[in-house]
């Protein structure tokens, strides 16, 4: 089983749009809602691909109830600590002119006693799971090193962390040493502190936060494809086929799943980061964010080379 953790779920809901003009009246062409939130997103890939999935975080109101209902519906077992106020909604406007828009609200702020609830019942979900991805943003009212107690916790007990997140939580978490980390190009140069110019700057980076003790460092540079660099300091290139960008909301969380499944068959290095970028491009071609085409993944799969850089 893997479990996931979303410490600040959401309802994604994603408008269509002519065009989106700030200080007028806007009227979207359509309208979806989707049970979301980083972690939430991989547990929906996981899902698809048939994977045993233990989802947990906090969830509260109405909108709690909706994505709760969503992923029980596709046999997740669902272990949220339910806490007051509403989980938060995040709408994503995609524009007929090629902007997207997207507007993310707070979330509530989780009390001490909460959080308690929510160490004790991790600790316990620990001993039936193989591996554990910690997903997106922190809810308000967590300590800032909510990640590092999390990825330590797991370590005690021989269980792989993978983690996909921003900012200080990711900077404060590298010390805890998750197996695996994604950034995208942008968090990866936060954690370097300069701009990375080419794709050689962004070798070197990754490179040196392996270095430091990460596994494995994924770097997703949107449609220019993806970059591995793993134990040995091995580094591989993956870029799958063009595909019509419909909705690239989620598909770093199909990388981060992708992966998780791979760790739990074995996969080779190149086979892991080859089928990462499947199925993270097939997510871009679909207006629904996190759920995957799997015939468009299985041929855009066949088409992708690994190029092996060291």
């Amino acid at each position: 089983m893997i479990l996931t953790v979303t410490l600040n779920p959401a309802v994604d809901k994603t408008y269509t749009a002519g065009e989106l003009i700030t200080g007028h009246v806007n009227r979207m062409r359509s309208a979806m809602s989707l049970a979301g939130g980083k972690g939430v997103n991989v547990t929906k890939v996981l899902r698809q691909y048939e994977v045993p999935v233990c989802a947990t975080g906090f969830l509260g109101g109405y909108a709690g109830d909706f994505i709760e209902d969503y992923l029980k519906g596709r046999q997740v077992d669902c272990r949220f600590i339910r806490v007051d106020g509403e989980t938060r909604s995040n709408m994503n406007i995609l524009a007929d002119n090629g902007y997207v828009t997207e507007i993310l609200e707070p979330g509530p702020e989780i009390g001490e006693e909460k959080l308690q609830q929510f160490l004790s019942q991790y600790e316990a979900l620990l001993s039936d799971c193989e591996i554990v991805v910690l997903s997106g943003s922190a809810a308000r009212g967590l300590p800032d090193d909510i990640y590092v107690t999390l990825i330590e916790k797991a370590r005690m007990k021989g269980i792989k962390t993978m983690l996909d997140t921003s900012g200080e939580s990711l900077r404060n978490a590298l010390f805890a040493k998750p197996y695996l980390i994604k950034p995208n190009l942008k968090e990866l140069e936060y954690i370097a502190g300069h701009r990375l110019v080419n794709r050689e700057a962004v070798v070197e980076a990754a490179l040196e936060v392996h270095k430091s003790g990460i596994a494995h460092v994924i770097v997703s540079m949107g449609k220019k494809g993806l970059l591995s660099v793993s134990s040995g300091g091995y580094v591989y290139f993956a870029k799958a086929g063009t595909v019509r960008a419909v909705n690239t909301v989620g598909c770093g969380d199909c990388v981060v799943a992708s992966f998780a499944m791979s760790v739990l068959k074995g996969d080779s290095k190149e086979e892991a980061l080859r089928r990462a970028a499947a199925i993270s491009a097939a997510n871009a071609s679909t207006l629904k964010s996190a759920d995957v085409p799997l015939d468009v993944a299985q041929e855009l799969y066949e088409g992708i080379t690994v190029e092996k850089i060291r």
